[in-house]
Formats: C-alpha cells, structure tokens, sequence
C-alpha cells in the first residue's frame, strides 16, 4: 500500500519571541536566505522607518526602500526600484500593509521574501495573498507566501493596541468564515480542505479562549501563532476559504461604501463574524465571540465604530456583491432589507443580555 503525502507550503522558519528582530541578520545568513549579505529592505513610513536605524548597522550590504503604503502603484514602484540588482531576497519590515506591498513587489522580480511584523494587525503576515488599494478600491493578488516570518514580541508590545487588537477580531473570524464553508459544502458542494480547515479551526479556537490579554506575552505568542497558521492554512487551500466568509464580506461592504470612515480590518471582520453567527442560529457562538471582541475592547455593534444601525442594513446587503462566486450565510438567507434589519435589532438584543 503506497503512502500518499503532499507537501505543504509553509515557511522554513518562524521565529516569535522578544528579541528575535536582534537576530535578523544570522537568521538570513544561517538559513542560507541571504549568504552575501546583499539584501533589499522595504520598510514602511513608521514603525519600519524607527527600527532602520537599529538595524542598520547590523545588515550593511542592505538596500533601504521606503515604501508610502498599501496600495498597487506602491508595490509596482517598489519592485521597478529593486530590478536590475541581484539581491538575495526582500525583507518586509513594518505592518500589514507593508508586507502586503511587499509580497506582491517580490513576486513581480522573483525574489523570496521575508516578513518581518510590528504589530499584529490581520493574518496577513504569512498567506499566500496582497490586499492593495487600486484605482476601484480594493483588490486581492495571490502570491508566493513569504520564506520566513520574525515576531519580535517587544516590537509587537510596542505597537498601538488598537491594532494588535485587530488582530483578535482577524483570527476569531476564522469560526465564522468554517461554519460558512461548511455551509458551501453542504448547499453546493463545494471541496473543503480538512488540513486546511482544522489549522484555521485551531487557530481561531485558541485565541477566543485564551485567557490572557495583549499584556501577556502567552496570550501575544498565541496570537501570533494563530495569524500565521491562518495564512498558511490559505496556502494549503489555494485561496482565502479557511478565513474569509460572510464576516469578511460585510467588512469588504464597508471600505467600499466608506472608504474614508472604515475601521480596522480586524474590527469589522470580528463584528461581522459575530453577527454571521447569529444570523446562522448558532446564538451561543455568537455571544461568545461577541463576549470575546469586547473582553479585547473591540466594537461589537456598529456604532461603537461610527456607523448607525441604518448603515450597517446597508453594508451587510451589499456584501456579498464584493465576493462573486462565494457562498457564504448572506448568499444562502438572501434577506431583505428589513429582514436584516430584525435581524440586527435581535442580534443587538441577544449580545447584549
């Protein structure tokens, strides 16, 4: 009987803990990532920009890119600047939108890319694909999937909590975007990945019931394990199915229709898996991630990120018009708009008992 295996796409290192940023430079070397020395380092305007002059010294042969932010002309302009020079690879230093820049620059000039977080914003980290800003809002490009990912914890304790808290709402999503594939298995028969599935399912599970906060380097290692064993269950999937359902699409409803008045990623996808929870009838889900996100000091109701009850009807009919093809609890019910609204109003009554 011959034994059938795969190969899964994961990064050869992953290094999470304080101080691992002092160790960039022999982690590069050792893992034969980069043995001249002669690297390019994208960095962003901020968190990035602060620790080049920590690092500098360390990684001499490197080239400094300032990269302005996430969108495609950002990452167009950061792959042109690196071609024509032979670096070993490109490091991403700064948060999501840098190392989502980044990934995709790498991918145009074939080089590997290292992924180096100042915060924990979203699972972004470690998947196969870039969320950029384009001239018609927002768009998602798969790529290769960085090589190596550094989590130095005294950076991440460093960063605004708004933003590590971010990274909660991301990876207890995950629950809401498996039950809604579950869901495509069962209505369409849709393929559901198992490996890919229980990693996300792992993931998510551990940060909903951890009891720590993000004063807690456990509770920050969690997390962060959570995040990249979330892209990595995107790479064994092919796409964003392990972590992106109806929550993600209700959060894609708002930066499109408010563009200039959305919250973060990780806000709008965790409201949005609470509420995907309850419109599916699973209500002790709901709660629990709803107790979970405000335990966080993370909104559980629209208005506690700026937009009435009135916007949020808005915002879910919309949704699933920015995922074509995707099935998902808000494809499956199909509501109308007072349909939606009773079910906000019993949703808003249920978390709040």
């Amino acid at each position: 009987m011959p034994v059938l295996t795969r190969l899964i796409p994961s990064p050869v290192v992953v290094d999470i803990r304080g101080g691992a940023l002092a160790d960039l430079s022999r982690l590069l070397a050792d893992q034969r990532i980069s043995t001249s020395g002669k690297i390019a380092i994208a960095v962003s305007d901020g968190s990035g920009a602060r620790l080049r002059e920590r690092l500098a010294p360390e990684l001499p042969g490197a080239a400094w890119f300032p990269v302005a932010g996430g969108t495609i002309d950002a990452a167009v302009k950061l792959a042109d600047a690196m071609r024509g020079e032979r670096y070993d690879a490109v490091v991403a230093l700064g948060g999501g939108k840098i190392i989502d820049a980044t990934k995709y620059a790498a991918a145009r000039v074939g080089l590997p890319m290292v992924a180096v977080a100042t915060n924990l914003s979203h699972d972004g980290i470690c998947s196969p694909v870039s969320t950029l800003d384009n001239d018609n809002g927002r768009g998602s490009y798969g790529v290769p999937g960085p090589i190596a990912v550094v989590i130095d914890l005294d950076v991440i304790r460093a960063a605004p909590a708004r933003y590590v808290r971010s990274g909660i709402g991301d990876a207890v999503s995950n629950l809401s975007a498996l039950a809604d594939w579950e869901l495509s298995h069962r209505e369409t028969g849709e393929r559901i990945d198992g490996l890919a599935a229980a990693m996300a399912r792992s993931a998510g599970e551990a940060v909903l019931r951890h009891p720590g906060t993000i004063a807690d380097d456990d509770f920050l290692v969690t997390l962060a394990e959570g995040l990249v064993l979330t892209g990595i269950a995107m790479s064994i999937s092919g796409d964003t199915r392990p972590s992106s359902g109806a929550c993600h699409e209700i959060s894609h409803a708002f930066d499109l229709l408010h563009p200039q008045r959305a919250a973060t990623h990780g806000e709008q996808v965790g409201m949005g898996a609470a509420f995907a929870m309850h419109l599916r009838g699973a209500r002790d889900a709901s709660v629990l991630i709803a107790d979970t996100l405000r335990r966080h000091g993370l909104p559980v109701l629209p208005e506690e990120i700026g937009f009435s009850a009135r916007e949020f009807v808005e915002a879910v009919r919309f949704a699933p018009r920015t995922r074509p093809g995707r099935f998902t609890v808000l494809e499956h019910l199909d509501l109308s708009d007072t349909e939606i609204r009773d079910a906000y109003a019993d949703y808003a009554k249920t978390i709040s008992s």
